[in-house]
């Protein structure tokens, strides 16, 4: 099948939600955003062997590829409105092809966003890229830059968790629930929604909790403490590790695309699913304590080309 079938076949429907003019089929999509709002584009990139292993359900890909995409979306407080695919396959079958759109539109439709344009190339190994655009009312996105001395940090989920099931992928071990949170992340788009004008900075945590917190703090010009104590381990993450390593992957671990945000503590009274860990400090240091105790922690994060 060339890539004109391919794209028919497998890509291209009908529009299913408001906006659509044009969609999949043209040289470009015409699409209409609603009036009085601001449009947020983001653009996210899954490479075989980097950003998923050998061998992972092609389903699961095409999911993880819009999952991490509407992330950023979240974390920003926006509603996801369409995407487009740039997809490189190295030999997969038509059956991989199938597989890896019915994840993609699965994880698609649970948030309302139509695929409305892209291109397919042949290449080394399996490469997907999806841009989303995304809607907010104007003046209202979340960024992160907008910390202050005082404001509570604020998690949400159980960060750790996708780590931990990335490592049991690659050692061969299974646990439906870790390596799930790994395979199948779930964008916290609700939240993100319910912290505009509540949240005074947010990120997404693609990287590792500590390392994108640094980079919300230095994009506020600010520091934060941070209690390991209070960080809201799975009991599955401490089952299958200790609760030492559980410790180690939630600060440093990727992939968890859970959001990492400030605000002041009564501001979120009553939200589900967020926890505190920390406080914003006037220093630029981040530190980390354990029953007091100040804990080293290699904050990094993941880098493509450190």
């Amino acid at each position: 099948m060339d890539e004109f079938g391919l794209i028919r076949r497998y890509f291209t429907r009908r529009a299913r939600y408001a906006g659509v003019i044009v969609g999949v089929g043209d040289d470009g999509a015409i699409l209409e955003p609603a009036a009085g709002l601001q449009q947020v584009q983001v653009i996210d990139t899954v490479v075989e062997g980097v950003h998923f292993p050998r061998g992972l359900p092609a389903a699961d890909v095409g999911y993880r590829v819009v999952a991490v995409n509407l992330s950023d979306i979240a974390s920003m407080g926006a509603v996801p409105r369409w995407m487009t695919l740039a997809l490189t396959l190295a030999g997969q079958d038509e059956q991989w092809v199938e597989g890896f759109a019915s994840g993609l539109f699965e994880a698609a439709d649970a948030h309302g966003v139509d695929l409305v344009g892209g291109d397919t190339t042949r290449g080394e190994v399996a490469v997907a890229t999806v841009h989303v655009t995304g809607e907010i009312e104007a003046g209202r996105a979340l960024l992160r830059s907008g910390a202050r001395t005082g404001d509570t940090v604020f998690v949400t989920g159980s960060p750790g968790d996708a780590a931990a099931g990335l490592s049991l992928l690659e050692d061969g071990r299974g646990d439906d629930y870790l390596t799930r949170r790994f395979r199948r992340p779930t964008p916290r788009i609700a939240t993100g929604r319910a912290l505009v004008g509540v949240a005074s900075a947010c990120i997404d945590v693609s990287d590792g909790l500590v390392g994108d917190l640094r980079k919300l703090c230095e994009a506020s010009g600010v520091g934060a403490d941070v209690d390991v104590g209070s960080l809201p381990l799975s009991d599955d993450i401490v089952a299958a590790f200790g609760r030492d390593r559980a410790i180690e992957f939630a600060l440093t671990g990727g992939d968890d695309y859970e959001l990492c945000f400030t605000a002041s503590a009564d501001a979120v009274a009553g939200l589900d699913g967020v926890t505190a860990i920390g406080v914003i400090t006037d220093g630029g240091a981040i530190v980390c304590r354990r029953d007091g105790a100040i804990v080293d922690v290699d904050d990094g994060g993941y880098r493509h080309f450190a």
